[in-house]
């Protein structure tokens, strides 16, 4: 898949792209990104892609011709190396559709688009209206661009590539992979000891040293629900109409409300 990114600040993306376990789908060209400078679609000797809002107001406004002129470029390189013609244009606002996990599992499994970073107090109405096919934001904050969430969207998206994690089953449990959020995890030392001032030591539950994989995995599912249910209980909601809790999840959960 294929990601156009249209931006005034190209330089934000290189140190993302070229590490992490992510760098492989990009370097592999799984998720193949292009990185476009606005300010090359400028017409004046300023490079001016923003102006004052008509009707007044704080900030500055980014103006349409700069912005199709790019749009119309990307198109026109895609379309030359047999790519679609018309790709999904994607804005981030914080108006936009919040991101979640099925959202980036639903775009890992397309054919990419091209990344609109904002900048300023916003886009000219009269391009997004024109051209934006999806509009996507990160949640109920304010950033100074758009770059920020691209980049998770690229994140979410390049992790969910055949072969990207070194356990193809990791992303599967993942928080909100199956609408919950995950459990907790341990590793090396079995038993960690206190600090000083503290009496108790931090063992790693018994039930992960067992071996025994069938109680393993219950215990992993009950604290997810716990978690789910102390932190986002929306979460233990939407999994229960969506017929994704099954009779002994509905049993824990009545025992840990009755605790």
């Amino acid at each position: 898949m294929r990601f156009d990114l249209i931006t005034l600040f190209p330089e934000l993306f290189g140190p993302h792209l070229s590490s992490g376990v992510t760098r492989r789908a990009f370097e592999s060209g799984q998720v193949d990104v292009r990185l476009w400078q606005l300010r090359d679609f400028a017409d004046d000797n300023y490079r001016r892609v923003d102006d004052r809002p008509y009707g007044g107001g704080p900030g500055m406004v980014m103006l349409v011709e700069p912005l199709e002129r790019a749009l119309a470029a990307v198109k026109a390189q895609r379309q030359a190396q047999g790519g679609e013609a018309a790709p999904a244009v994607i804005h981030f606002s914080p108006t936009g559709r919040r991101i979640d996990q099925a959202l980036m599992q639903e775009l890992a499994q397309g054919q990419g688009g091209v990344l609109l970073c904002g900048r300023y107090e916003g886009i000219d109405q009269r391009f997004l209206d024109r051209h934006v096919t999806l509009e996507l934001s990160l949640g109920d904050f304010v950033l100074s661009g758009g770059e920020l969430p691209a980049l998770a969207l690229l994140d979410g998206i390049a992790r969910l590539q055949d072969g990207v994690l070194n356990d193809a089953a990791s992303h599967q449990q993942d928080s909100f992979s199956d609408g919950l959020l995950d459990c907790p995890h341990y590793s090396r030392p079995e038993v960690l000891r206190g600090l000083e001032g503290q009496v108790e030591d931090l063992p790693v539950p018994a039930v992960l040293m067992s071996g025994h994989h069938a109680q393993i995995k219950r215990w992993r599912r009950e604290r997810s629900l716990a978690i789910t249910q102390q932190r986002r209980p929306d979460l233990i909601v939407a999994a229960r109409a969506a017929g994704r809790l099954s009779r002994s999840d509905e049993a824990f959960l009545k025992r840990l409300a009755r605790a």
